[in-house]
């Protein structure tokens, strides 16, 4: 007998965000919630806020060196300082083979004992775990607060299960 595919159980919140400063506090405030292992996809268009909410994550998680957006190295290992689990932050956008060139990248070899952020990952990671957080970041247009950004964070798998993400607005 076939087992059916059934898709990971999802934790959404939605959150509204009015400012690069509060950005980067929603990436500290989610860095309390991530452990080693864990896989975050950030979808949004340029100058969305990826960066600047990853920038938040890593003075969260304590690493070391200055998070800026990893576009041409296509990635960066930011180590611990405080014995957490190091932050790989990959920039996906120039990466158009899906999963064959982000193996090239070894990200499962990382993933078990790091924090893998992904930027530009949607359609591209999913298959490297079953557990991962999803952030899309929308801009909102036609506002008088240009900074304004309504964020969805989708928490997928078991991994995610019980974890309340509305608490980090």
């Amino acid at each position: 007998m076939e087992a059916a595919h059934t898709e990971p159980t999802a934790v959404v919140a939605r959150l509204t965000v009015h400012s690069p400063d509060e950005m980067r506090e929603l990436g500290r405030n989610l860095a309390k919630l991530l452990r080693p292992g864990d896989l975050v996809m950030l979808t949004g268009e340029l100058g969305a806020g990826k960066t600047t909410l990853t920038r938040g994550l890593g003075e969260g998680l304590g690493v070391r060196g200055a998070v800026t957006s990893p576009t041409f190295v296509i990635a960066r290992v930011h180590p611990s300082l405080v014995d957490g689990p190091p932050l790989v932050h990959v920039d996906a956008y120039r990466l158009g083979g899906g999963l064959d060139e982000m193996e090239d990248l070894d990200l499962d070899v990382s993933l078990p004992e790091s924090v893998v952020v992904v930027e530009w990952g949607e359609g591209k990671v999913e298959e490297l775990t079953d557990d991962r957080l999803h952030v899309v970041i929308h801009r909102v247009v036609g506002h008088t607060d240009d900074d304004r950004r309504e964020v969805t964070l989708t928490g997928l798998g078991a991994r995610w299960a019980g974890v309340d993400l509305a608490a980090l607005g």
